[in-house]
């Protein structure tokens, strides 16, 4: 009987419910905006900046690739890239383990070393 009169007290304030089911959902949709704001959207910018990398890629570009291999790009395909990595070495490789471009910077470190 107890049992009863608390499942019957609980039914009564019906009409709350909705409002309290909703005011529990904002913090699960807070959630998700600051999700999407600190991970999603900055890694969909990395992704598309990469793909705009990749696409402008050309002979003659200085490149590292995502292990740390410095080289110069000789050949290209449309899955593949050349390096010429010393005088007389190349290796062909996937397009997209280019990381970045070298810059000038890189070109008077590695005059440095």
């Amino acid at each position: 009987m107890v049992m009863q009169s608390v499942a019957w007290a609980q039914g009564i304030g019906g009409g709350g419910s909705s409002s309290s089911t909703f005011l529990s959902l904002i913090p699960f949709a807070l959630i998700f905006v600051i999700f999407y704001f600190l991970v999603i959207m900055p890694q969909q910018k990395r992704s598309k900046q990469q793909k705009a990398l990749l696409e402008a890629l050309k002979k003659g570009d200085k490149v590292v690739t995502a292990s740390g291999i410095w080289g110069t790009v000789t050949n290209l395909g449309k899955e593949t890239v050349t390096l010429q990595i010393a005088d007389s070495t190349k290796i062909r490789m996937q397009r997209d383990q280019i990381a970045r471009l070298r810059g000038g910077d890189d070109e008077e470190k590695d005059k440095d070393s």
